[in-house]
């Protein structure tokens, strides 16, 4: 899905990213999302990032989340097979759940992180 029109489905215009604390870099990440989903059952899924910043993140994630759950977020760690140049994996990230839609087979979670990164 082009990010334009997952900006256009959740009503963000450009001049949106203007008025955060910190800038939001548009990378995709895939990683890894634990926590409850909207029927209270706990999961584990793959999902990516569409953009990112220290204070949060913009996800697509199969299932639906609910407003305000508490979610874990973690970038699967490179292979031992990998060149040791490569750092190992992020230790995992405490969220929580401030916006989704549904998109398509998708939904649109934006999440703001419990601790700042970086």
């Amino acid at each position: 899905m082009r990010e334009s029109t997952v900006r256009q489905r959740v009503g963000m215009s450009p001049a949106y990213d203007e008025r955060r604390r910190f800038q939001r870099i548009r990378l995709q990440v895939p990683l890894f999302v634990r926590g409850r989903d909207a029927r209270g059952e706990q999961f584990l899924e793959l999902a990516k990032t569409l953009d990112i910043s220290a204070l949060g993140a913009f996800i697509t994630c199969p299932r639906a989340l609910p407003i305000n759950e508490v979610i874990t977020l973690t970038i699967p760690a490179p292979s031992i097979t990998s060149s040791a140049l490569v750092p190992s994996g992020m230790p995992p990230v405490q969220a929580r759940v401030k916006r989704q839609q549904e998109a398509g087979d998708v939904h649109l979670v934006g999440v703001e992180f419990l601790k700042p990164i970086g």
